[in-house]
């Protein structure tokens, strides 16, 4: 279980208020306003910015103390942050070695078996400026797969997609999480991708994060802040 304890985070004219708890193995849809904190709830999370209160837990160990890459955290960010200047198949690589170099055998097993599964092994040793926007977008995907943590972020990354190329990322987020048991918070604009991907869903809006919702029910009789966004 992921737990955000009483956490409020705070800067010029912003602030969010968070306390609840999430189920291991879940898929999240995180939604609400522009600005309204839900890049910062993910980063907070992920350890990329801490809170002036509160603690982050997951399964009862606490992880707000810990820098990034000490926490069971995998985030994807809509930029991709892929490495211009490297292969795909290197840019992947970098979730198993911090230079993408010296891979053991059972290590290239894996990463050819995630760049298989995203559809990348014909364009592995191409640049990312010499591939497809949806292509870069799956050469992202598959280096946070390859990293098989618990807890899976994800800041609206498909959301320059088109919708059919979008639905496939979404599937195979979905298989491959259901496959390692991973919980799953995804940012969304979009109430489609939300209801196709989410079995819960939670609102960020007027300074703070919202309890869990069912997904269905969340869309059926929406809160009015939800109202509001939609323009319902």
């Amino acid at each position: 279980m992921l737990s955000l304890e009483r956490i409020r985070v705070h800067g010029s004219g912003f602030q969010l208020d968070a306390d609840l708890a999430l189920p291991s193995s879940a898929r999240v849809a995180i939604i609400g306003p522009s600005g309204a904190g839900k890049s910062t709830l993910l980063e907070i999370i992920a350890g990329f910015r801490a809170p002036q209160r509160g603690r982050v837990l997951w399964q009862g160990i606490d992880l707000t103390p810990l820098a990034p890459q000490a926490r069971p955290v995998a985030m994807l960010f809509q930029d991709q942050n892929l490495f211009p200047n490297l292969s795909l198949s290197r840019n992947i690589a970098l979730a198993l070695r911090p230079d993408g170099w010296r891979l053991r055998p059972d290590e290239v097993r894996q990463q050819e078996a995630v760049l298989a599964r995203t559809g990348l092994a014909e364009v592995a040793d191409r640049r990312p400026g010499q591939v497809s926007g949806g292509q870069r977008a799956r050469a992202a995907l598959a280096r946070v797969l390859l990293q098989r943590r618990p807890v899976l972020l994800l800041d609206e990354p498909f959301a320059a997609l088109g919708p059919a190329l979008r639905g496939e990322m979404l599937t195979l987020v979905r298989e491959v999480a259901d496959e390692i048991g991973a919980l799953v918070l995804m940012v969304t604009h979009d109430p489609r991708d939300a209801r196709a991907f989410a079995q819960t869903c939670v609102l960020v809006a007027e300074g703070k994060v919202h309890a869990p919702v069912a997904t269905a029910p969340f869309f059926d009789t929406p809160p009015e802040a939800l109202r509001r966004y939609l323009g319902d």
